[in-house]
């Protein structure tokens, strides 16, 4: 020990023990002042430290090694994708056909990865006696795998009745069995151990909201195939949890064509995407995108723990600048008196010092689809949407929020009618209502100034602490300037057609797929952008100061997608990253990491090599 460091010891010691000699006795006299000691010699110096390490650590590079040919353009051919470590089989869903894709991955080259068989879900549940007929078997969702075990999110047709989760073995592609859960099963996921799948039954309304299924997970047990499925009704209004709603971090909307009042109950609004688990699998937590909110389901009691909202992004806070509009000559990234709605669609989890936190795709999404069918205009009011021209709508450009929402701007927005920047933006016309103080409840009051906008999506990933639910981090603006400095006028693109800057107005880059992967001692998360292609990666290793590593879009700009509505260009590049899956280093073919891709639009999946280089390798 070096002498100060010596002295400063013996201070403290000097001072904890005079306080400790206090008494009520009576002072004594001064004693006479010693002679002071001499000062000893100086101790030597310990022994040297390691070096430290440099801060960065390791350079992450991506290269594409394999890909599939499209299995058709633009009709979400492979969105969800899974690998068979044990047979080294590439699994995707194919939602098109309502079959699921198998790839033969033992070697990977740039050529088309041979495929090896389409599974005929509807079949399988035919031949099983699960249902009198195919035309009762809608889409397949998505797929996970475990050991040699397949399970495959596939929802009805019509998608509101109940779905099914059907397994099968990935050896010999042999079916197991297939249960009932929820409408619409969206995603499905076993448990880290393996003795569980949950599927999320987004449970999505049929157009014109004429029958509107309640969300809901279903809990499955792999050991007999028995199912729990957990609801919301409890939080509905009137229920003995609606008290513990978030309402002002999180949207609750939906029409009802029976309900009074026509509006959705909060069980039917409610509709869960997507599911992650902490380490231990105790916890899972479901996406509810288009509630803006996070559901937190303990799997020791199968009971909903919580649902947390996550509020709203500050587009007026420098650093999180976005470019509102598509006809403003191009790059046009600044500061607005908006608010996105995060409404993430995939999530992630990770663990830092024992905590998990959850990570998010904050993509956006809307109910439009599902209001255009009601032509009552005053049912249409009255569930908080606006009615034009013999259609019930929520998307709206904000210089529309007047002339056809009857809304009236405050002084900040004021002129916004024939702006052609944040006047282009595409907001949701509900949100906005609401949160500016205006009644839902009464179709015509619309008397409150709107002051904010609220506009669909984040534009960014988020990092939340999954015990609180706060948000400690958030890309900002990150996706759109790199996007942007790569790209020039070509940003914000969309992912079926070449034309720069036509999502400005809308979700721009719209972050969509997301996972997250401990490579070489560092953890990063991988995001994928579906409107602008490619994929973002972050060093998220402390997940409160992340920073970007890598962007990589093997999209050429210079070729356009598709000459019909059906053939694809394979030079245009893989279209609209829908779904991720992470393989290690010990599972890889190819002995490094894989980041293999589903691309909606494009039909294709692409593997990426994952190559770290350490920095300053002694």
């Amino acid at each position: 020990m070096k002498r100060y460091a010596a002295v400063a010891m013996a201070g403290l010691m000097m001072l904890a023990g005079a306080a400790g000699c206090v008494s009520d006795g009576k002072d004594g006299k001064n004693g006479q002042n010693g002679t002071p000691g001499t000062e000893g010699p100086q101790g030597s110096d310990g022994a040297k430290g390691q070096d430290g390490r440099d801060g960065a650590g390791q350079v992450l590079a991506m290269e594409r090694i394999g890909r599939t040919q499209s299995q058709g353009f633009n009709v979400s051919a492979a969105e969800i994708v899974a690998f068979d470590t044990v047979h080294k089989r590439i699994f995707s869903v194919n939602a098109r056909t309502g079959r699921v894709d198998v790839f033969n991955a033992e070697t990977l080259t740039d050529t088309a990865i041979p495929l090896l068989v389409s599974l005929d879900l509807g079949e399988m549940l035919v031949n099983a006696g699960k249902v009198a007929g195919k035309n009762l078997v809608g889409a397949a969702n998505s797929i996970a795998i475990h050991g040699d075990l397949a399970a495959v999110a596939v929802e009805a047709s019509p998608k509101t009745n109940p779905g099914w989760v059907v397994f099968f073995h990935t050896g010999n592609m042999g079916y197991l069995e297939a249960v009932s859960v929820g409408a619409q099963p969206d995603m499905v996921a076993f448990t880290p151990d393996g003795s569980q799948v949950l599927s999320a039954n987004e449970g999505e309304p049929d157009a014109g909201y004429q029958v509107d299924p309640e969300g809901s997970v279903s809990i499955i047990r792999v050991a007999d195939y028995s199912v729990t499925t957990i609801g919301f009704e409890d939080f509905n209004e009137g229920g003995p949890r609606h008290g513990e709603l978030p309402l002002k971090k999180m949207v609750l909307d939906g029409y009802s064509a029976t309900n009074p009042g026509n509006r959705a109950s909060v069980a039917q609004s409610l509709e869960p995407e997507y599911i992650a688990f902490n380490e231990d699998g105790s916890r899972a937590y479901v996406a509810l995108q288009e509630n803006n909110a996070i559901a937190v389901l303990n799997l020791t009691n199968n009971r909903v723990e919580k649902i947390w909202g996550l509020g709203f992004k500050d587009h007026s806070i420098p650093g999180n600048e976005l470019d509102a509009g598509d006809e403003d000559g191009g790059v046009r990234i600044k500061n607005w008196p908006v608010k996105g709605i995060y409404m993430p669609d995939s999530i992630a989890t990770m663990t830092f010092n024992g905590k998990t936190y959850l990570l998010t795709a904050n993509e956006g999404d809307s109910r439009e689809d599902f209001l255009t069918g009601i032509s009552d205009q005053t049912s249409c009011e009255a569930s908080g949407y606006y009615f034009r021209s013999g259609e019930c709508l929520d998307e709206v450009r904000v210089k529309h929020l007047v002339s056809r929402g009857g809304l009236t701007l405050g002084a900040g927005l004021a002129g916004l009618d024939t702006d052609a920047n944040l006047g282009r933006l595409k907001a949701s016309y509900h949100t906005t209502r609401i949160l500016n103080g205006n009644s839902r409840t009464n179709g015509t009051d619309k008397t409150k100034p709107i002051e904010t906008v609220y506009a669909y999506g984040g534009r960014s990933f988020s990092i939340w602490d999954a015990e609180t639910g706060e948000q400690i981090f958030d890309s900002g603006n990150q996706f759109e300037v790199l996007t942007a400095l790569r790209y020039g006028e070509k940003f914000n693109n969309n992912h079926s057609e070449n034309k720069g800057d036509s999502r400005s107005d809308d979700k721009g880059p719209e972050p969509e797929a997301i996972t997250v992967a401990t490579i070489k001692g560092h953890t990063y998360a991988f995001i994928g952008l579906e409107r602008m292609g490619g994929i973002m990666v972050y060093d998220v290793s402390n997940p409160y100061a992340p920073s970007f590593v890598h962007y990589i879009n093997n999209r050429d700009l210079d070729v356009e997608p598709a000459g019909d509505a059906t053939s694809y260009t394979s030079d245009a590049g893989d279209l609209g990253p829908e779904g991720f899956h992470f393989v290690d280093e010990a599972s890889s073919p190819s002995g490094s990491p894989l980041l293999i891709v589903g691309n909606e639009v494009s039909g294709t999946v692409g593997i990426y090599e994952i190559r770290t280089t350490p920095l300053n390798a002694r």
